[in-house]
């Protein structure tokens, strides 16, 4: 299981959301860049980015500083935030991106998703952000009516290298990670399935590491900027 640190972008600085409001931001850097050295230098194999305003208006917005993020280290990274067409996948993925996240394109434009993961093998990733269960899209603001496990089904044999499930009502709030929700996405597919929501500290990892064993890894952010366990011990702890 992989450990993936967060950095969300918003106006070019490293923020956290609480439950997805962008009007709930706190600032933990100014400069993301240095905050990805510091994920790579505590022994992070891989680095979870997302353009906040890239997701909310539809086109990449921090895309000077995700560029700025990937000179400045070498472990892989995962990129989403308004990535709805073919030409930004390619652009991404030439940059050195190593694998592009759909959220929006994957539930409102399946082609480009299937062309997508048949052009680039192992470097398209679906990502589920859900509330109750139900996916949104566009940012979160816009409720899709369609449940998680059917979107995740919906692309078991198009070649998708991995699925991001994420609880919106628990991402940011340190109130644990939704376990059944998360297990039930795992139990639909057999594509991989990251999980990202609620981590609070390192009790929250063993409990998802023992309830979905076959999970593909954890995502966490705002328990890092929070200090409330050590980046080297999550790392361990997953390996």
């Amino acid at each position: 299981m992989i450990f993936y640190p967060a950095i969300d972008l918003k106006d070019g600085e490293c923020v956290r959301l609480y439950k997805g409001d962008m009007s709930q931001a706190t600032v933990f850097n100014k400069r993301p860049e240095s905050q990805a050295r510091i994920f790579q230098d505590a022994g992070c194999e891989w680095l979870h980015i997302v353009d906040l305003n890239g997701a909310v208006e539809g086109m990449p917005v921090n895309g000077a500083t995700v560029d700025a993020i990937l000179s400045e280290i070498d472990i892989p990274v995962q990129l989403g935030g308004g990535i709805r067409d073919y030409e930004m996948i390619e652009r991404w993925l030439c940059a050195g991106v190593e694998r592009v996240i759909l959220g929006t394109a994957a539930v409102e434009d399946p082609p480009l998703l299937k062309t997508a993961a048949k052009d680039f093998p192992g470097r398209i990733a679906v990502g589920i952000d859900a509330r109750d269960g139900v996916a949104a899209t566009r940012g979160w603001v816009v409720e899709s009516g369609i449940p998680a496990n059917d979107i995740a089904r919906r692309y078991e044999d198009d070649g998708v290298a991995v699925i991001i499930y994420t609880d919106i009502g628990r991402d940011g709030t340190m109130l644990g990670p939704n376990i059944e929700a998360t297990a039930r996405v795992v139990d639909a597919v057999d594509i991989p399935v990251i999980a990202s929501g609620g981590v609070s500290k390192l009790q929250d990892l063993a409990d998802l590491m023992n309830a979905i064993p076959n999970l593909d890894g954890v995502i966490s952010g705002r328990a890092i900027y929070d200090g409330k366990f050590a980046l080297k011990d999550a790392v361990e702890m997953l390996i």
